[in-house]
């Protein structure tokens, strides 16, 4: 069988929190995606133009003391300065940090916070996507 055409790329992420409206806050108010589309009162789906994060209310509690499947999401930057930026402006807006911000060696800058569910998120600037 004849390999299909490439995909334009991952641009789709959903997943399943506990506090469905903290969340749609933290991703709109915070990090600035738009709701695209509420069907219901258990989904959302967010954008930030070129992307699509479906949030879906858990159908039962997710146990915060069990390892987490998704390690992380991550929001590229334009800038390494952006890394920084985000950083600041998000521990003025008293969101949980799980790392400071890190140069990598491969010229990649970022850093991790979490979501009011927990869910690990990464901003980042990683060359070969921030200035594509």
């Amino acid at each position: 069988m004849k390999k299909p055409a490439a995909t334009q790329g991952m641009h789709h992420l959903a997943i399943y929190v506990n506090q469905l409206e903290a969340c749609v806050q933290f991703y709109t108010e915070l990090l600035g995606m738009k709701i695209e589309w509420r069907p219901d009162t258990d989904n959302v789906y967010l954008s930030s133009g070129s992307d699509n994060l479906a949030l879906h209310r858990a159908p039962q509690a997710i146990a915060h003391d069990q390892p987490q499947v998704l390690d992380h999401i991550g929001f590229i930057c334009r800038r390494p300065e952006d890394v920084n930026d985000w950083h600041e402006y998000l521990l003025d807006a008293e969101v949980e940090m799980a790392s400071p911000v890190k140069d990598h060696r491969d010229g990649a800058r970022s850093f991790y916070c979490r979501d009011p569910d927990g869910n690990a998120v990464q901003m980042i600037y990683h060359p070969p996507l921030s200035q594509g």
